[in-house]
């Protein structure tokens, strides 16, 4: 059975990444495990990333057209995400019999042959944020209507089958992805995983895995409560613990967990665990924040608004070739003639 994952991500995550495939390959060493590199090497070094993962492919080689103007609309996250329904596509016309896609900070701690074993039945499967209501107003508001603003299923898992049904889920992904992968709340939009709200409706053959062992993160841990046994064994809930999504690492997701899991003293020991091993897996010579879609051919940084308002302007899209570069006619001087603000 040829089972192909992969995940996306740039370099300022490849420490994180270094962990998904670490623990992905000690639950399933047959597994074929991808890296799609929303980034390019720093200065000529790819700092082992060929010997970590089994495959690697750039964002830039997977068939975009105008790469360079496309990539320019979106910002690290956004990118990141807009690539992944690329992927898939790419996997699947390679032979790829299933496919799982996993976030670059998740962990993996059992097997997750389960998923593999619905794959037989079922064309696509996703993984909700939450699988049991709240009943509070306050986590309510963290919770569902998070939901309803951010995503229903988290989208730092998916896995699809090589069948009829799972293809046109690639290709309608990929293309939705492509026009618009945005962090666009106001207009409807979060990324590639607002997309997925329609995905039982417009297909068949979707399964919703409600296993509280997958999928554990900080936006789900009100109603999941995990437990160590004196053999080592984690529980979720009672059921052995999948997988672990540890967004946002040392900022938002540390308040998020001890909002969500103070009294969950074994939460805090996963948690600690990661921080060490992330610490442990770090690569100094990678700089802080590094993208090399991040600044300008001069090294200036390109602000958020910059992109955006490159990406509402079909005539400087069609006028600008690199957007990218300063050199002549560029949009680089454009914006500081016609619009300096968003230079600030």
């Amino acid at each position: 059975m040829s089972i192909h994952c992969y995940t996306s991500f740039t370099f300022s995550y490849f420490a994180r990444a270094k962990i998904l495939v670490q623990t992905l390959r000690a639950a399933h060493p047959d597994w074929t495990i991808w890296a799609v590199m929303v980034d390019e090497p720093v200065d000529g070094e790819d700092f082992g990333l060929e010997r970590e993962f089994d495959r690697v492919v750039y964002a830039r080689d997977l068939g975009f057209p105008e790469f360079r103007k496309w990539l320019f609309k979106h910002d690290i996250v956004e990118a990141s995400t807009a690539v992944k329904g690329r992927m898939l596509q790419h996997l699947l016309q390679q032979g790829a019999e299933k496919v799982v896609y996993l976030d670059p900070d998740i962990a993996v701690f059992s097997s997750l042959q389960g998923i593999m074993d619905r794959l037989d039945q079922y064309s696509i499967i996703l993984t909700p944020h939450q699988v049991e209501p709240n009943d509070t107003e306050g986590l309510m508001k963290d919770n569902e209507l998070t939901s309803l603003k951010y995503g229903i299923y988290n989208l730092g898992f998916a896995a699809v089958s090589n069948d009829a049904m799972g293809n046109r889920f690639a290709d309608w992904w990929a293309t939705q992805l492509a026009f618009a992968c945005y962090d666009e709340i106001e207009s409807g939009l979060f990324t590639d995983q607002k997309w997925c709200d329609l995905v039982p409706a417009l297909f068949d053959g979707v399964y919703v895995e409600r296993d509280p062992g997958y999928n554990v993160a900080s936006w789900n841990l009100s109603r999941r409560k995990i437990t160590i046994s004196r053999e080592g064994s984690i529980l979720v809930n009672g059921s052995p613990l999948k997988f672990f999504h540890f967004t946002k690492i040392n900022t938002a997701g540390d308040l998020m967990i001890e909002k969500n899991a103070a009294d969950n003293t074994e939460v805090m020991e996963i948690w600690n665990w990661y921080k060490r091993t992330l610490a442990a897996n770090a690569i100094a010579e990678i700089p802080k924040g590094y993208w090399h879609y991040g600044t300008f051919s001069n090294g200036i940084a390109i602000p958020k608004d910059v992109r955006v308002f490159f990406r509402r302007r079909a005539d400087l899209m069609k006028f600008f070739e690199d957007p990218f570069s300063v050199m002549g006619n560029s949009y680089f001087e454009w914006i500081r003639r016609e619009e300096p603000s968003l230079l600030t």
